[in-house]
């Protein structure tokens, strides 16, 4: 007996530890982990290994959504899920259970579960673990339930719920507790489900157009394929600086030199620069390659992707983005980048005007132009500006400036630009693509300039992969190549205002 009293002591120290993680305790909390010691003092078991349940709440619903108000069946399921809600009238008690898609009435009645059961289920709290078991009935109000013949507690809540999770105005709390949010705000969940559904689908669109999903080095000893400050680590064995790779074209370009015609990859890049409601430093994309084509043929697929992906993960085209009405429908536009800043500003730019009046016209338009700045780049700077809000449809921006598009192949009918377009929808960039660069005399004099850039940027992402150009040397064929943001799509497609709000986890600054 003393054995059993020592264990029960030493067992009622067992969350001794929360004072550690939050310290004060405010009184409710407090008067929760006293009754919680009290139970494990009393030889309850807080958290059960395994729960046998044989039906979600889902398929309770729908296999009885025809009951009547009063009808009772004498079939007995097991389920499993988190109490949400708790109410008590005398000698009958209700609650709410939810599992990962629904939730249902339970119903606990004195007669039907005995005293001492009925006295335990009334110990539990909002956000326990529980398995129940009984039988589906409809109250005469009209709800569906459960008459609880048993119940059995699977995982303790220490923490006490919030109750008015809606009325919180702090955003940040919720990024930072998300499984918190994902519990008391189930709209979020189906967020979630439409990212999982848009993987799924540009998974399923690549497979069947013949394209091979590989993976390629997230640790990089030279950071490339884009333009971007990277994250840098160190490799202790070899003792060498690596970088969190910004993209993997370079790589994926290789496996073209290698033989492979189409390849995909669908997985994270790292960038270490700042966070808005449309950045964050690791976000997700798929980058994809298809050798004999050129950006046109992309342009064609790209289109086929996105309206196939919305009507897989949402069933629909049409979407309400940042108080705008979006459409997939139709036919997609497509202009070139000097067409749509005449159209938006009434200003022609070309390659002949002297660089000081064209950043005259910048600096009327409210652009801040640098010295380090070419006309490429001015006329970039002017189009994001001026143009980029204003692409609320999907719209193809193509043939941009050669000074800014490192990778890309230069462009038949202008050698200041290249068969390069973005796609635009909501205002915001969602892909980039381009007709891919194979000469590796004119990719080694790029990147040398890229290199010598004055921009930090630049320079950084600029150092010469000389392996890349070995292996340009071997032979490249023609190819596109093309990089989607998934982030911003499921942005999109859900009526998301900030990136943090599709992504589980966003970095946080702790």
């Amino acid at each position: 007996m003393k054995k059993n009293s020592e264990d029960s002591a030493e067992s009622s120290k067992e969350f001794d530890y929360y004072v550690e993680i939050e310290e004060p305790l405010n009184e409710s909390m407090q008067i929760k982990l006293d009754k919680i010691k009290a139970d494990v003092s009393s030889g309850k078991q807080l958290y059960s290994s395994s729960f046998d349940k044989n039906i979600s709440i889902s398929e309770i619903k729908e296999k009885y959504e025809g009951l009547e108000a009063g009808e009772k069946t004498d079939d007995v399921f097991r389920i499993a899920g988190r109490i949400m809600i708790f109410r008590v009238h005398g000698k009958a008690a209700f609650c709410d259970l939810k599992d990962s898609d629904d939730k249902l009435q339970l119903y606990l009645n004195i007669k039907n579960i005995g005293e001492d059961k009925y006295n335990d289920f009334l110990s539990l709290d909002i956000g326990d673990w529980i398995g129940v078991e009984g039988n589906v009935f409809v109250t005469h109000k009209g709800e569906l339930s459960l008459n609880v013949t048993g119940f059995k507690l699977l995982s303790k809540s220490i923490r006490i719920m919030p109750e008015k999770w809606h009325g919180l105005k702090d955003v940040e709390l919720r990024y930072r507790q998300r499984y918190l949010d994902l519990i008391v705000n189930p709209q979020i969940k189906k967020v979630f489900t439409v990212r999982t559904k848009v993987i799924d689908a540009i998974r399923q669109f690549l497979n069947s157009r013949g394209f091979l999903e590989v993976e390629t080095p997230m640790l990089q000893p030279i950071p490339g394929g884009a333009t971007a400050k990277p994250f840098i680590t160190h490799h202790n064995a070899l003792d060498i600086d690596m970088y969190l790779r910004i993209a993997p074209e370079l790589y994926l370009k290789r496996l073209l030199v290698g033989g492979f015609e189409r390849v995909y990859e669908l997985n994270r890049n790292f960038r270490n620069e700042g966070i808005s409601h449309k950045h964050n430093p690791e976000f997700t994309m798929v980058e994809f390659y298809q050798a004999f084509a050129d950006y046109n043929d992309l342009m064609v697929l790209t289109e086929e992707l996105f309206k196939y992906t919305a009507m897989q993960s949402t069933q629909t085209m049409d979407f309400r983005y940042r108080d705008n009405q979006i459409s997939f429908s139709g036919k997609w536009e497509k202009i070139s980048m000097l067409d749509a800043i005449e159209r938006f500003t009434a200003k022609k730019l070309d390659f002949d005007m002297d660089i000081k009046e064209m950043s005259a016209i910048a600096s009327k338009l409210g652009v801040t132009v640098e010295k380090s700045f070419g006309k490429g780049k001015i006329i970039n700077e002017i189009f994001e500006k001026t143009v980029e809000p204003n692409l609320i449809q999907p719209a193809f921006i193509k043939d941009y400036p050669i000074e800014i598009s490192p990778l890309a192949r230069k462009h038949p009918g202008n050698a200041n630009l290249t068969e390069r377009f973005e796609l635009f929808v909501g205002g915001e960039e969602v892909a980039n693509a381009f007709s891919e660069l194979i000469d590796p005399k004119d990719q080694m004099a790029r990147f040398k300039r890229q290199a010598e850039s004055a921009d930090e940027e630049e320079r950084l992402t600029g150092k010469i992969d000389l392996d890349f150009i070995k292996a340009l040397e071997y032979g490249m064929p023609p190819a596109a190549g093309e990089g989607i943001g998934i982030d911003r799509l499921v942005m999109i497609l859900t009526d998301s205002r900030s990136i943090r709000d599709v992504i589980l986890f966003p970095l946080m600054k702790p």
